[in-house]
């Protein structure tokens, strides 16, 4: 077999890959230098800008497929039949810190799934806690700011951490959740994942049943200590991952859901839509649909894990949105970063591409032209490029109003205005959960808080504790003896 030829970027051989022309042997390069320049220019940009959540991910490929038909509740074609598979990718990720931060970091875990159905791209955009810190999406980067890198020493601060829970008590569940023994996953595998936000299936006689993703590890609940996560290797989950894939250690998740109709969550109580408490499974249980398995690794880190695109407003016929605050507007963010991180037509890149035909007028913008992966779509082709048009008959592309969502409810006489949480009840399923650990857990979980609650200021450290004592006496009594004995 001949030798591939060395080329430029546009396919021009190359004669030269170790000099640079020059005036003499020993002299100043030239501006003929077009291939020098061509080489550093595009190792200056071989980095995007790094995702400022979410930045330190592991990426897989699997299967999703149905073991009981969702078919009375949604028209979304991956969900029809027992037996049907769509084809997935994955990608876990720590939250708070960069590419250059710990798997095994006390940070919740980004569980993304994007499922290539033949109608277009679902994607599931969910953590491995069922909640999160808060409920009002305007509260986003004042939390991240939070637990950022303190802003003169580029150090962690605990004192800023506790500071912003301490201002926000609607953070208390996630907090403890975090706190506990389930707050630094042994790896990718042994980690459930779920929606976390409650999202809406509508069948085809357009009724609307809310509902949750729940995926259960079939590996098990594996997590590590503080002193356990400090002994083991910074990329040990991701290596976790692609070496048990590559051996055939195929790790896979049972999928479930809750499911609420609209007039149980008019009258439930508490607020359906609030991504800081859970649905208790009581009142409405799992039901398992699916199987997920991960079964084939990325070729290239960068192309797929690192350039792959998650956003909640992918959605397909059948699956919408919720008045969840926090969603609303994740649904603005998400798209709005990928377009800034890695351009206008990211979508077009074969990792976020859809593999069902792609036809729209969005035009131009970096990168644009045909993905090979639509297959005979007409993205960015030189055909008509505005709607309504006059070439609806000859093959332009236009709206098919089956598709439609049902109208979405609202409070009747509702007002616009700014709704205040502040007397929500912030603690009770804090305290439920503080109740069901055995002494092990509770003492792990505010040793853990403890130890950073004493770096904060006495303010602080007193409405945080009144905070635990409203989710139970014993919980703030713990924490208090505790950080006695620590100062």
């Amino acid at each position: 077999m001949s030798n591939k030829k060395l080329t430029t970027a546009t396919g021009s051989p190359v004669a030269d890959d170790n000099n640079s022309i020059s005036v003499g042997e020993h002299g100043s390069l030239t501006f003929d230098n077009h291939y020098t320049f061509e080489k550093l220019a595009h190792f200056n940009r071989e980095r995007i800008p790094e995702r400022v959540v979410h930045a330190r991910g592991t990426g897989a490929y699997g299967t999703f497929t149905v073991t009981r038909s969702l078919k009375d509740k949604t028209i979304a074609s991956f969900l029809q039949t027992i037996g049907q598979k769509t084809e997935v990718f994955a990608r876990f990720s720590t939250v708070g810190g960069g590419q250059d931060s710990s798997d095994y970091a006390r940070d919740p875990r980004g569980f993304a799934l994007k499922f290539y159905t033949d109608e277009g791209n679902y994607d599931m955009v969910g953590n491995n806690t069922p909640v999160f810190f808060l409920r009002d999406a305007i509260k986003f980067p004042d939390f991240i700011h939070s637990q950022k890198k303190d802003p003169r020493t580029n150090l962690p601060n605990p004192a800023a951490i506790y500071e912003f829970w301490a201002n926000h008590p609607q953070s208390l569940h996630q907090l403890t959740i975090l706190m506990s023994d389930r707050g630094i996953p042994a790896s990718y595998r042994n980690m459930h994942g779920f929606s976390s936000h409650t999202y809406s299936f509508w069948n085809e006689q357009g009724q609307r049943f809310w509902f949750k993703w729940h995926f259960k590890s079939n590996q098990g609940i594996k997590c590590l200590s503080n002193d356990e996560a400090a002994a083991t290797s910074p990329v040990g989950a991701q290596q976790d991952l692609v070496e048990a894939i590559d051996q055939g250690d195929y790790p896979s998740w049972t999928a479930k859901v809750q499911i609420m109709t609209e007039d149980e969550a008019q009258d439930y109580k508490i607020n359906p839509f609030d991504l800081t408490k859970v649905w208790p499974h009581a009142d409405f249980p799992l039901i398992e649909v699916g199987q997920l398995e991960l079964n084939r690794n990325v070729d290239n880190y960068f192309a797929e894990t690192e350039q792959a695109c998650f956003a909640p407003s992918n959605l397909v016929p059948g699956i919408g949105v919720s008045p969840d605050k926090m969603l609303q507007g994740r649904l603005l963010a998400y798209q709005d970063a990928h377009r800034y991180r890695v351009g206008a037509n990211a979508n077009q890149l074969p990792v976020n591409a859809a593999k069902c035909p792609v036809n729209h007028y969005q035009r131009d913008g970096a990168m644009a032209g045909d993905c090979p992966v639509h297959g005979d779509s007409n993205v960015q082709d030189s055909g008509v490029n505005y709607y309504p048009n006059d070439q609806i008959n000859s093959g332009a592309p236009s709206p098919v109003s089956f598709v439609e969502e049902p109208a979405m409810p609202i409070l009747e006489n509702a007002w616009v205005k700014r709704y205040s949480t502040d007397g929500d009840d912030h603690y009770s399923q804090a305290g439920d959960l503080f109740r069901l650990m055995n002494e092990s857990q509770k003492d792990q979980l505010t040793t853990t808080i403890a130890e950073g609650l004493v770096q904060a200021t006495e303010s602080v450290q007193h409405r945080m504790l009144i905070q635990f004592g409203k989710a139970d006496i014993d919980y703030a009594a713990r924490v208090k003896s505790i950080m006695e004995t620590t100062k």
